[in-house]
């Protein structure tokens, strides 16, 4: 299936791109830039904005849509992780950073840990940094969502990714009720963090089946929603169903208004943490105490 002219991206500046991959090979850390093959990597990066992988870049889940490796054996746990993504952050004089991580069902906690010693690091070496975290579902585990949110990131996004129906193939361990339940959760547990989610289309889902998603996600109170075009990392992964033209993002963008969202980014390259930094704007619009 030919890729249609807009899904286009602008060549990056690679003399930019290039300072911003020495600075993660110099301290030894991940991105999901990187890792799962993001089509936004230049422009990020030419900011020089990333989101940060933490606890990878080795998954315990096998989701046949993205391109992060869950073939390798996830590794322990590395102590020195938190220190040298803050002093990343301290480096790209980042004004807003998104942390993310690999699902580590091995782990007790999923990993909730090692997501607070992150956010404290950031904290101590950046004061100013906005911090977000775009977390995995946890399995569930309460207490685990309760850890992280003990150490007050500014938001917490955790994506529901596609439409119930889509679930066992898209995202066969996941759980749809479960990943709305963990957003309904946030919302009762710390009021004052704001809560993200995205989702992906081109799988084969209609414009009413997502048009719920967004109705769903506004029944827990989540405030901001990404939509954006599934693409194809490689001929071993779920192959696009349609490319879905910039007017559906349109109307999703508009319905989303309506039903509520604080903000809706709506668009074919529309990735979770694509301008999230814009968030910093949203927070001086709507503040929580």
């Amino acid at each position: 299936m030919v890729k249609p002219s807009w899904l286009r991206v602008k060549a990056p500046q690679w003399e930019r791109v290039g300072n911003i991959k020495g600075t993660l090979r110099d301290l030894g850390l991940n991105t999901v830039c990187e890792e799962a093959s993001c089509p936004n990597i230049g422009e990020c990066f030419h900011n020089g904005t990333a989101t940060f992988l933490i606890m990878g870049p080795a998954c315990t889940r096998a989701c046949p849509y993205c391109d992060i490796d869950f073939e390798k054996k996830p590794v322990a746990l590395d102590p020195t992780e938190p220190d040298r993504l803050a002093e990343a952050v301290r480096r790209m004089k980042l004004n807003h950073v998104v942390i993310t991580s690999v699902n580590r069902d091995d782990l007790p906690d999923g990993g909730a840990a090692q997501f607070v010693r992150c956010i404290e690091a950031v904290r101590g070496a950046s004061k100013g940094t906005t911090v977000e975290v775009l977390v995995p579902d946890l399995c569930g585990d309460s207490k685990a969502l309760e850890t992280i949110l003990a150490a007050v990131p500014e938001v917490l996004n955790h994506n529901t990714e596609t439409v119930p129906r889509l679930y066992r193939r898209v995202r066969p361990q996941g759980n749809y009720e479960r990943s709305l339940e963990l957003l309904r959760r946030c919302r009762e547990i710390t009021p004052r963090v704001y809560t993200k989610s995205g989702i992906m289309v081109g799988l084969g889902e209609t414009v009413e089946e997502v048009d719920r998603v967004l109705e769903d996600l506004r029944s827990v109170d989540c405030d901001i929603i990404t939509i954006g075009q599934y693409l194809q990392p490689s001929q071993k992964h779920l192959q696009v169903k349609e490319y879905v033209a910039p007017d559906l993002f349109a109307r999703w963008q508009q319905l989303g208004e309506s039903l509520g969202f604080l903000q809706v980014v709506a668009s074919p390259l529309t990735r979770s943490s694509y301008h999230a930094e814009q968030v910093r704007s949203l927070m001086e619009r709507y503040p929580r105490l």
